[in-house]
């Protein structure tokens, strides 16, 4: 039997080309991934792995700088293809699957990815953009980034920021957070005139 309803919380991290441009040609390629599954309101499955790219298999000096990720990590990791059959396999028995990311960048260079490699896009799922909920919710001008948006509600992200599973976690941890603001502010009773005038006083004064 499918389960009705499948949340996944995903984050990537990517390639990116030294500043002098030398890689012609290049894309960003997702090179770790994290995924938090959630199902009835609970973590379903939580799972984490370095991915080899395909056309820029040699990462940048500022790439392993800025993400502190070494050559060696990613030479370890899982063919994107292996990324591809994981998608498939943890969306599968869902009727409906919910993909929830801070940012548009992770289901683009997904697609691009897929393009690029010549296999299909994976999942079949409502997408949601947190980082607009987040702003559009809170009124912020700008967009927030992720780390900076769980401060704002006083508490600290989960591990360490640029970790694809830590960044997916505290993802999941701003969606609860959000979620329960939605759910106090449908439930909240609107302020009637009696709670602004104190009526009493008001009949004493037309007496």
């Amino acid at each position: 039997m499918k389960e009705d309803h499948q949340y996944l919380f995903i984050d990537f991290e990517f390639t990116m080309p030294e500043k002098s441009g030398k890689f012609k040609g290049f894309y960003p390629e997702i090179i770790e991934v994290g995924i938090v599954a959630v199902r009835n309101e609970e973590i379903y499955e939580k799972y984490s792995s370095y991915v080899l790219p395909l056309r820029f298999p040699e990462l940048s000096n500022r790439c392993k700088s800025f993400l502190n990720i070494s050559q060696e990590q990613v030479n370890s990791g899982i063919r994107f293809v292996d990324l591809v059959t994981k998608f498939e396999e943890i969306s599968a028995d869902v009727k409906k699957n919910t993909v929830v990311t801070w940012g548009n960048m992770d289901m683009k260079v997904l697609r691009n990815n897929c393009q690029k490699g010549g296999v299909p896009f994976p999942l079949k799922a409502h997408e949601v953009d947190l980082s607009m909920e987040y702003k559009r919710f809170f009124g912020d001008q700008n967009q927030t980034g992720l780390w900076k948006a769980v401060q704002e509600y006083g508490k600290e992200g989960t591990g360490k920021h640029h970790r694809a599973l830590d960044d997916a976690l505290t993802t999941y941890n701003i969606f609860k957070l959000v979620e329960k603001d939605k759910r106090y502010l449908q439930k909240h009773e609107p302020t009637t005139i009696g709670d602004r005038i104190d009526l009493s006083k008001l009949m004493n004064i037309l007496a």
